[in-house]
Order: structure tokens, then sequence, then C-alpha cells
């Protein structure tokens, strides 16, 4: 039996979809979420959902269940997150953490536990630059924001565990639409980029950041799911960390030129240094963009480069791979449109 963390988003609806042909999940889903959880396990062969907390005591199951629970559980693919870089502190300590932490106790508990695979993200890397391989992760590096910092103290914890529980982290790039359908369940990241180049409210386009060089690394969610699934079933992946990117990515400027291409806008050649952007995105006019938008200026501008020499490894012959961002930019930005349409 394997269980999920992370329900609602997308991410855990679709590792739970990749995972069921194998063999019976269970989902953890806070109370509110209780009811979509039971619709969208009747879509699954055999699935089951359990309410709790990833961040309350016994993963804020009853003794009952809780013991069962360990009693049967041979996987767990732990998901959940906060990713909200403008939450407060608590917030993300408690969730990602924490949560963390729990999930790891439950682990121990597992008396038939084969492997945990944890959901991480390169950006644990925090403000390094240059060429980041993924066995490494403290480097003396700093973070720009608590979501980084909170994340790379949770990979810590994953990592100590190792010698007893066999473990498995995945770092994802920035992780976008369906490569096929758009499908997203959040707008975040280039996201966030697109839509302030895009909006009709702007009279002009907005000059990038910098000169625009630094990669864009974003994966589509599909292909993440079907890598995390090859990963989390190979045996050799037990005790290592995976970055799950795009190892060709474009540069930053050339996506944002297809961007404002489809929209009949040219970037300006104008290049502005992060904090004068950063300042200019705190004017009357921009006041709705928020620290994770601007946030998202500061991570394209960055110059680092993710090596994926594991993940390639252990992807090779399964005939998953990561296509580039180009070939289905425009399923991105029409799913995004027709998204902001309806008010989302």
């Amino acid at each position: 039996m394997l269980l999920v963390t992370g329900f609602p988003k997308l991410l855990a609806r679709r590792l739970a979809n990749a995972l069921a042909p194998r063999g019976p999940v269970t989902l953890l889903a806070q109370e509110h979420h209780a009811d979509q959880a039971a619709d969208f396990a009747a879509t699954l062969p055999q699935a089951r959902v359990l309410t709790g907390d990833v961040a309350s005591m016994h993963l804020g199951l009853s003794t009952a269940e809780y013991r069962d629970l360990s009693s049967e559980c041979m996987e767990i693919i732990h998901a959940a997150e906060w990713s909200n870089v403008g939450a407060d502190k608590p917030t993300l300590e408690r969730v990602n953490i924490e949560g963390t932490r729990t999930v790891l106790e439950f682990a121990q508990d597992c008396r038939k536990l084969r492997r945990l695979t944890h959901f991480s993200t390169v950006f644990v890397s925090g403000d390094r630059v240059g060429v980041i391989a993924e066995d490494e992760l403290s480097a003396g590096q700093t973070f720009r924001n608590f979501y980084e910092q909170t994340k790379f103290e949770s990979e810590l914890l994953v990592r100590r565990a190792m010698g007893q529980t066999p473990c498995t982290v995945l770092r994802p790039a920035f992780i976008v639409g369906d490569s096929t359908t758009g499908e997203i369940d959040r707008f975040e990241g280039p996201y966030t980029v697109a839509a302030l180049l895009l909006s009709t409210r702007l009279q002009v386009p907005l000059p990038l950041p910098g000169d625009g060089v630094a990669p864009l690394n974003v994966v589509p969610i599909d292909f993440v799911a079907a890598a995390a699934a090859a990963i989390h079933h190979d045996q050799r992946a037990v005790g290592r960390t995976f970055h799950i990117v795009d190892p060709n990515p474009s540069s930053s400027r050339r996506v944002y030129e297809r961007v404002a291409e489809r929209e009949g806008k040219k970037l300006p050649r104008l290049s502005l240094g992060y904090k004068l952007t950063d300042r200019l995105l705190k004017l009357p006019g921009l006041e709705k963009l928020t620290r994770e938008q601007r946030m998202a200026f500061a991570t394209v501008n960055h110059l680092s480069f993710y090596s994926s020499r594991n993940t390639l490894e252990i992807l090779d012959g399964t005939g998953i791979s990561c296509p580039p961002i180009e070939s289905y930019l425009e399923r991105l930005m029409e799913y995004a449109q027709r998204a902001r349409s309806k008010g989302a």
C-alpha cells in the first residue's frame, strides 16, 4: 500500500494516478478537503482517503488508524509542502519542516516500508551560482526566502534518516502545467512573469531584469509525475537525490520573447538590474504584484545550472524525458489565459 501526502495539489493527484496501477493508494487529506479527496479516490482502481494533517502528531490520525496504516504501508510519497514564498515563517516551518519530521517518524513505524520518496526543490541551493550537483546540499549558501530555507531544513532531516530509512529525494525545478493540456493548479514562478507581460493594464511591456541569459528551468507536471514514478520504483534510487529538471533549459529572455511575440508585443532591448526592477514593482499601479512575483524575477536572473546525472541514469531506456518548453509554451499560455478569464 502506498501513502500519498499533498492532496489536493495537482502534483499529488498526478503522482497517485501514476502509481495507482502498481497497488492500493491511500490519500492523506485535511478534513476540509475530505469530500474532494473521496471524489478523486473514486477515479482510481484501489484507493481510500484518511482524514488527517501531515504536520500533526501521528499524522492527525486516530490511534487505530495510525496503527493500521503503519502495519499496511509499504511506500510513501511525501509531496505535501507550503510553497508560497510570501507565507510567514511559522506556517512554512510547520508544514515543510514539522510535516517532514512527522512523515519520517511514521516511516520508522512502518515495518514493511520499502521506500519513502520526499519532494524537495532545486531551490534548496539558495543563492548558489554555477553548476550544482545532485549530491550537494550544504555549501554555505544563504536563502532568498523562508520557503527555500524550510525546504533545505526538511531535506536535511531526510538525509539524516537515510541510514535507517530507505529514502529518495527528488528536487524538481519550477513545476508548470501539463505539456499536453496546459493544466496547472497554481499560478506562481514563471506564470507570474507571463501574466505580467500579457496584462492588458500595462501599456508598454516591462523590461526584463538583468540580461536574460540565465536559464529558465521549468518542468511540465506530466514529466515530473512520470519521472518520479520511475525513480520511486527503481532500487538504485535508495539513498540518492535527483534533480527533476530540463537538462537543456532555454534562457529566460528567449522564453519571454516567445510570450510577448504571441501577444503582438515586443520585449524592449533595455535591461534593468534586479534591484531596480524590484523597486519598480513596488510602485503605484503595480501594487498587486506581491513578494512572490518579485521573487520570480530574482529567480529567472539567477545563474544556476542543475546537473541531472542521477536522473538521466535512472530514466535511460524508459522513454521518459523532459520536453523543451518551446514545444508546449503555447498550451501553457492558453490555459493560463482561460483561467484568468474565469477569475482564477
